[in-house]
């Protein structure tokens, strides 16, 4: 099966990040994670997932938190580890996901900075012209903000917002979660079982 990376940055967004890591392990890819320290934060903020930056720990917490024990695998490495696997370029990976993505970090990696694993991981991944998507979760959008998607999508990567769909009538909130992640994982080329494909209306 394939092998992803999935960033965590500080931005809202975290039911998004374990919908997503779920639709992973569970379809049986490999998932090497990394996550900011306002990433950690935000997680606990909003879904009460303590995170320390300690990798053993976070994977377990992160395998509970998406509900998930297999078939896939994940490795979650800390943010400050630059002998990471995902660090270089002759890892090969099938592509990575920023989710939820700061503007903070968006910007970063469109400077190409590299300050940290996550930017590093996404650097890398630009420069190997494997797929990019970044889910920034932010609004109202500045001009600069407007102009670092412009330059990143021109290096190759794909900006996703997170801006559900209502024509399905979602009944839940899990429901609208479901339909950014299936959309994220679609775009990773991973077959997600919750995407509800539309086929125009129903017929009276």
């Amino acid at each position: 099966m394939g092998i992803y990376v999935l960033g965590v940055a500080g931005a809202s967004g975290a039911p998004y990040t374990v919908r997503v890591l779920r639709g992973l392990i569970e379809a049986g890819h490999g998932v090497h994670a990394v996550i900011s320290d306002a990433g950690r934060r935000v997680m606990d903020l909003e879904l009460d997932v303590k995170l320390y930056g300690e990798p053993i720990h976070d994977r377990e917490e992160l395998l509970h938190a998406a509900g998930v024990s297999g078939p896939g695998e994940l490795t979650v490495y800390a943010i400050d580890d630059y002998a990471a696997a995902i660090a270089s370029g002759s890892f090969h990976t099938d592509g990575m996901a920023v989710v939820p993505c700061s503007v903070g970090t968006l910007g970063r990696i469109a400077a190409g900075l590299g300050s940290n694993l996550l930017e590093r991981a996404a650097d890398v991944t630009l420069k190997e012209r494997r797929r990019l998507l970044l889910v920034p979760r932010e609004m109202p959008l500045s001009l600069i903000h407007l102009r670092n998607m412009v330059s990143l999508t021109e290096a190759g990567a794909e900006i996703l917002p997170p801006a559900p769909g209502f024509y399905q009538r979602p009944e839940t909130v899990q429901d609208i979660v479901d339909s950014v992640a299936a959309r994220v994982l679609d775009r990773l080329g991973v077959e997600a079982s919750f995407l509800k494909r539309w086929a125009g209306p129903e017929e009276d």
